[in-house]
């Protein structure tokens, strides 16, 4: 079977696909964002399409725990969608994982011009999975004032 070009597949899904959401802008200008699983940035553009190109990158949480799944598409198995991506999940702090993807991304010369948004993806996914620390949050200012108030109410009594 012979492979679409991805430029061809690009002219054809562009204006309308199942994963396009249009939203209006400023004015009367819309933006068109694209839900695709191998997108990025959310954008529905030639360069971060998960349907058109051959090359994609996905980011996203990989469970329950503190790790992170970077999948890529594995180029000569485009015919197979069961072995199309190439998948590890990242389990270390988020410097080694930034490490990981740019070695992945750029690195290996896979695609050099999504290191910026597969960077930007794992900051993003990484911020999602830290677990906020339970209990009440104390507010120093307010604690501050409240005590000089109190401060003020027993001078004020002592004194008069």
């Amino acid at each position: 079977m012979a492979t679409v070009p991805g430029q061809l597949i690009w002219e054809i899904v562009k204006k309308n696909n199942s994963f396009l959401v249009k939203e209006f802008g400023n004015g009367s200008q819309s933006v068109q964002f694209s839900k695709e699983p191998n997108n990025l940035y959310n954008l529905s553009s030639y360069k971060h399409s998960g349907l058109a190109n051959k090359k994609t990158v996905t980011i996203q949480p990989a469970g329950k725990d503190q790790s992170v799944l970077l999948a890529t598409t594995k180029c000569k198995k485009q015919g197979k969608p069961a072995s199309l991506l190439h998948k590890s999940i990242l389990k270390k702090e988020f410097y080694r994982m930034a490490k990981a993807v740019s070695n992945q991304v750029a690195d290996n010369y896979y695609r050099p011009d999504l290191k910026k948004a597969a960077l930007a993806r794992l900051s993003a996914v990484n911020r999602s999975l830290k677990v906020s620390k339970s209990g009440v949050k104390k507010n120093r200012q307010a604690f501050k004032i409240r005590e000089m108030l109190l401060r003020s109410c027993l001078e004020h009594m002592f004194c008069a």
